[in-house]
């Protein structure tokens, strides 16, 4: 059974991932048993996009271009539509339902969580498959399992069950449980929730804000109530994640969760920059023996490519 990985960046990180995907497909003998399950994210201005703030601008001609690409090569890319504060107002937003109807090919996918846009997507968009996201906080077994009794494709287990195996091992559909590997998140973070909607309703104002005034910088909204985009865990760098107690290590993806039947994998990253992304990727995705020969390579191909990613 492969490892399916679900990889970051489909607007910021579009380059490097192109870079990834190509330097897989010419050197498949140097990764481990995997594959590219999608690469997720948003384009810039997605008022229903949540989880990370997507900021930018960018037109329907980037977004066509991104599609093709992906797509050509067999990866689906999958939309984090994942705002929490969402309202009916937004469900007709122009720009996102250019995405959508762009991207209504069959191949392309959608996270959700507010129940007023999976009916619409549902509704408008039948085609999409859809993921249930992990911002619902469904941190216990039976809550968890309840949802993976549902039509989704998909369903993202919360990492604070992450390494549970005592509850892992009862789930149903575990063709159907994504798992975050590498969440900076403090684990059992009684102020993720709030946070994911201070987020949504920052990607609100942005998006509004960029509609109106395209030209004027955009002056983040910053919340008093201890959950904000200023979560001092952000910081964390890819030596610390590894610590924490919901960090899945590359050993034990192979060792227990796909003898168990798992094998759908998230890595975060959409706000990284480019040398933790290839850390990050190697680290999960290349064979030990050959990851500073894919680590030269990948920063080789940036360089002549003159890639550089920075914090969305």
């Amino acid at each position: 059974m492969k490892a399916r990985f679900h990889l970051p960046g489909i607007a910021t990180h579009f380059r490097f991932n192109m870079v990834f995907a190509t330097v897989m497909e010419q050197y498949p003998q140097y990764f481990r048993d995997v594959e590219i399950a999608s690469f997720y994210g948003a384009f810039p201005q997605s008022i229903w996009n949540g989880g990370r703030t997507q900021e930018g601008l960018c037109d329907k001609n980037f977004v066509k271009m991104v599609l093709k690409s992906f797509n050509d090569k067999g990866i689906p890319v999958r939309f984090t539509f994942t705002n929490p504060a969402l309202e009916k107002k937004h469900l007709n937003d122009k720009f996102c339902n250019m995405v959508m109807s762009l991207a209504n090919n069959g191949m392309n996918e959608a996270i959700v969580v507010s129940p007023i846009l999976e009916e619409y997507i549902r509704r408008n968009y039948p085609d999409f498959k859809l993921t249930s996201s992990t911002c619902k906080r469904l941190n216990d077994g039976d809550r968890l399992a309840a949802e993976l009794e549902k039509d989704y494709s998909i369903v993202v287990v919360d990492y604070d069950l992450n390494n549970k195996f005592d509850i892992l091992e009862k789930l149903p559909h575990k063709e159907k449980c994504e798992f975050l590997v590498n969440s900076n998140c403090r684990p059992n973070c009684p102020n993720r929730a709030q946070h994911y909607y201070n987020v949504g309703v920052q990607q609100i104002n942005y998006a509004n804000h960029m509609r109106k005034y395209p030209d004027q910088p955009y002056d983040p909204i910053i919340f008093d109530d201890g959950a904000n985009q200023n979560c001092p865990f952000f910081t964390r760098n890819i030596f610390e994640i590894r610590e924490l107690s919901t960090n899945i290590k590359p050993a034990d993806i192979w060792d227990k969760y796909l003898p168990m039947g798992f094998n759908q994998f998230k890595i975060e990253g959409r706000t990284a920059w480019l040398f933790n992304l290839i850390e990050t990727y190697v680290y999960y995705m290349v064979k030990p023996e050959y990851a500073d020969f894919i680590r030269f390579t990948l920063v080789d191909f940036c360089n002549a490519n003159n890639i550089i990613t920075v914090n969305e």
